[in-house]
């Protein structure tokens, strides 16, 4: 059975409906401003587990800007101004009971720049890990060599865990980043163009970890790169001026899309 049911037949409309219930991310009616300029337009889509939802559009339309809201980045912003709703497994994010460092231990980030800390390779991991103390040396280590291994890194650092993390080259320190995320073990990885500083053998590196590792856990990718939303991605958004043009199975909103705009983006004929 397919993880998400039946998109609705509007001609003019964007609406993927995916089932609530294969769903780790649900927004609803979400407008986001930065004071009096709207940045974000009523947006509701839901994001679905195990799977790489990407974020495509021109620059300016909203793809980071929403990316953010989703682990509440956008808190000590005091310009920001948002309506609607994102629950995260059935709970709304904004709700007053909620833990925001929890938020964003569950809901992780890689940004576009690799920002490893100014230390070694394994304090750079265990720094999460640390923070939520509780572990013995033993046992992190453990859960270091893990997180090292999935993001596919281990093999290249395991023989250096003490040299600084600034002597890895750029495409190392980005998977090192990724480590460092997956070791508190997060349900969902939020990847803002995390390929885009990188040659070209690293970038590929990136998407292999990307598609290996949606089986543990549910990512969501904002890329400029409609070849690489193309090559990692299961479903695509496509978002234009702050507001949700199209949103389908990767495959076919780049072979076949629905809507004139979607196609003009992808074909070229308009940025």
């Amino acid at each position: 059975m397919s993880v998400f049911s039946s998109p609705h037949a509007l001609s003019d409309g964007p609406i993927l409906d995916f089932e609530r219930s294969t769903c780790c991310l649900e927004i609803e009616g979400l407008s986001l401003a930065y004071g009096e300029k709207p940045a974000l337009r009523d947006l509701t889509l839901r994001v679905p587990r195990h799977r790489v939802t990407a974020f495509i559009g021109p620059s300016g339309c909203g793809k980071s800007t929403l990316l953010r809201a989703l682990n509440r980045l956008h808190d000590l912003n005091e310009e920001v101004v948002r309506e609607g709703s994102i629950r995260l497994e059935g709970q709304d994010i904004q709700a007053p009971e909620v833990d925001v460092a929890e938020l964003r231990r569950r809901v992780g980030m890689v940004f576009q720049a690799p920002n490893p800390f100014p230390m070694s390779i394994y304090d750079n991991v265990a720094f999460g890990l640390r923070l939520q103390g509780g572990m013995r040396k033993r046992q992190r280590d453990d859960v270091i060599e893990w997180a090292l291994r999935s993001a596919a890194l281990w093999e290249e650092v395991k023989e250096r865990l003490g040299a600084s993390a600034w002597t890895l080259s750029g495409g190392q320190q980005q998977r090192l980043v990724i480590a460092r995320t997956l070791a508190v073990q997060p349900e969902v990885l939020l990847l803002d163009e995390p390929a885009s500083a990188l040659d070209p053998i690293s970038t590929l590196k990136i998407e292999e970890l990307i598609r290996n590792l949606k089986s543990r856990l549910s990512l969501v990718l904002v890329t400029h790169n409609m070849q690489q939303a193309a090559r990692v991605s299961d479903y695509t958004a496509f978002l234009q001026q702050g507001e949700l043009v199209e949103y389908g199975p990767t495959q076919t909103l780049f072979t076949n899309p629905r809507l004139r705009r979607t196609e003009n983006y992808i074909t070229g004929r308009m940025t």
